[in-house]
């Protein structure tokens, strides 16, 4: 029985392995083992699916079991040779029966890659004759079905006319976070998170005493209020006003909706632009964050309409419910909003921070060379790729402008991989504007020091008319 144990563990780890170095190693390694070759039937040898990554992680993945199996490290080689070989062969059989890439078939995807490395090793473990065909019969049934299961999860869009990429890597995150039968099991899937914020950040703040201060200070929202001069913006929008609101994070702290709407009173806008993370934690319900949100838009006046985009707290699940709130999505999109017979562009990209599916080259398809554009997007992390698209103005929130500060209001801790330049508040990169907000709510620790949430209010000047203004 230990035998036919052992033989199970080396199959499922086997097994496991090459789609676990494709969520850790991403695209690196991806090349097909059989480099894009046909067969004499013009069918692919085995399909991009098998790629040399898959083959070395299983290679030496098997061959460090060897303690385990109480076998020399040159059999497990050996063993994990035949299983890739296994593999191989069920691939290139199916090729050659017209089948894709990627399908599963019970029992033919199961029966070379178990097979001969099972009865290799019972017979280096000299192991009685049913241990063998003991483990195969375990694992086929399991294999197929946890197969089946990794790629419903994996790569199954979750709506129609998914507005980006699948990536494996994407599909995992948003299960993950969005799965809504989760349930209660949710924190399993999210420690990190709560062994940050929960844990670490909350009860350091307990222990000195400062937590509820935390708190009233993350209640504690400025109304700021900034020109923005921008040489390129068409004369028709001088003076054109945007209420820029990011990192809401509606459920998190009570009464957070109705200190926005006393903040923003009955004043109207030409532009509402809304930067992402509507929900508080990263996983879990949307239910209260939808509420809230419904509570919140109706009373913001937007002459030209009020956009948003996704932010690393958001799921693909939520546009939906957001346009039906009264929020716009722009998913690696762009709109153009037009005014006294001139226009500009206002282009949104998906999140560059966490499912990192941003992709400004199809944002900005759609946007003539000498439009102005202005991008919004949930974290400062695609500058760079904005710049080089020519937009003028780019919009975000994410790090909270650190969210928890020294008292010279220095960031201790950003989230964001973009340069601290980039935090908060106003900055510049070559011939492009940026503005990062401090964002409205809390997330994680939902405590605030030395940076209070802000509600933000940008009007937009050309060049010549604030010179006029200033001139004596």
């Amino acid at each position: 029985m230990t035998a036919a144990i052992k033989i199970l563990f080396f199959l499922f780890w086997g097994n496991l392995l090459p789609p676990l170095a494709s969520l850790a190693l991403g695209d690196r390694l991806a090349k097909p083992v059989d480099h894009g070759l046909s067969w004499f039937d013009g069918r692919p040898l085995f399909g991009p699916h098998k790629t040399i990554r898959g083959i070395l992680a299983s290679l030496l993945g098997g061959a460090l079991t060897f303690p385990l199996l109480g076998i020399s490290w040159q059999a497990a080689t050996y063993a994990a040779t035949l299983l890739m070989l296994g593999d191989l062969l069920s691939s290139f059989i199916k090729r050659r029966l017209g089948m894709a890439s990627g399908e599963s078939v019970f029992g033919l995807d199961q029966i070379f890659e178990a097979g001969l490395p099972a009865l290799y090793l019972a017979s280096r473990m000299q192991a009685p004759l049913w241990s063998a065909p003991l483990a195969l019969v375990i694992f086929v049934p399991v294999a197929h079905t946890g197969a089946r299961f990794w790629k419903y999860i994996l790569f199954k869009p979750p709506m129609e006319n998914y507005p980006r990429f699948v990536r494996s890597t994407v599909r995992l995150r948003e299960w993950r976070s969005c799965h809504q039968p989760l349930a209660r099991w949710h924190v399993w899937f999210n420690l990190s998170s709560l062994i940050y914020n929960r844990m670490m950040v909350s009860t350091a703040f307990r222990l000195l005493g400062r937590y509820d201060e935390g708190i009233a200070n993350a209640l504690k929202l400025e109304l700021s209020e900034h020109e923005i001069v921008c040489p390129t913006l068409p004369k028709a929008f001088d003076g054109f006003t945007i209420l820029l609101l990011t990192d809401l994070h509606l459920d998190g702290l009570p009464g957070l909706v109705d200190l926005v709407l006393a903040r923003i009173g009955q004043r109207s806008f030409d532009l509402c632009l809304i930067g992402g993370d509507i929900r508080m934690e990263t996983y879990g319900p949307i239910a209260p964050s939808l509420r809230e949100l419904r509570r919140l838009l109706p009373h913001i006046q937007a002459r030209h309409g009020i956009f948003g985009v996704l932010g690393n707290h958001d799921c693909i699940e939520m546009v939906p419910d957001f346009e039906e709130a009264g929020m716009l999505m722009l998913v690696n999109d762009a709109t153009q909003i037009e005014q006294d017979g001139e226009s500009l562009w206002l282009t949104g990209i998906d999140d560059p921070n966490y499912y990192k599916t941003h992709d400004a080259a199809k944002t900005f398809s759609a946007v003539p060379p000498d439009g102005f554009s202005i991008m919004l997007a949930h974290s400062p992390e695609a500058y760079q790729e904005a710049a080089r698209h020519q937009a003028a103005l780019y919009l975000c929130g994410h790090t909270h402008g650190g969210q928890i500060c020294f008292a010279s209001g220095t960031p201790i801790y950003t989230n964001s991989r973009a340069p601290r330049f980039t935090a908060k508040g106003r900055w510049q990169y070559q011939s492009m504007q940026g503005f990062t907000s401090r964002g409205v709510g809390a997330s994680g620790a939902p405590l605030r020091f030395n940076c209070p949430g802000e509600i933000v209010v940008l009007t937009l000047h050309t060049a010549t008319a604030m010179s006029l203004e200033e001139s004596p």
